[in-house]
């Protein structure tokens, strides 16, 4: 298993992880399979959506905070039950297959880790499995 640190700036943010996850396949070596990319976070989460546009981040990340307001008549003491609920909504977990050594992802496509509830330190877990 691989972790990956990451540092959040901001209370929400997509932060576009696919290159650590691609240079953490080649050094693993395998060059077919899947790698598991899981956040072991109850207030952040991990999605796959295009990375060639940074207004898709920014549309995203709009609409979801409009849909989930910061600030409802929540009960949970902390404060942050909408990050909760964003990330249960996007998931904790993708897998992404490998073939020759690459990720196969769709031409648009990126992994982001998803930040609901920062600025934090977080982890992201790979599980790099071969054929």
């Amino acid at each position: 298993m691989k972790k990956l640190n990451i540092r959040t700036g901001s209370r929400t943010e997509l932060t576009d992880i696919t290159g650590a996850v691609q240079r953490a396949v080649d050094e693993s070596g395998v060059q077919s399979g899947a790698v598991t990319v899981f956040v072991p976070h109850t207030t952040a989460a991990v999605t796959i959506n295009e990375n060639a546009d940074p207004s898709v981040k920014r549309d995203m990340l709009f609409e979801i905070n409009k849909v989930i307001p910061f600030d409802d008549d929540y009960h949970h003491l902390e404060g942050n039950s909408a990050a909760h609920i964003k990330s249960s909504l996007f998931g904790c977990s993708e897998t992404i297959i490998i073939e020759n050594g690459r990720l196969q992802l769709g031409t648009w496509q990126g992994i982001y880790f998803c930040e609901f509830d920062g600025p934090r330190h977080r982890q992201v877990w790979l599980k790099i499995m071969g054929e």
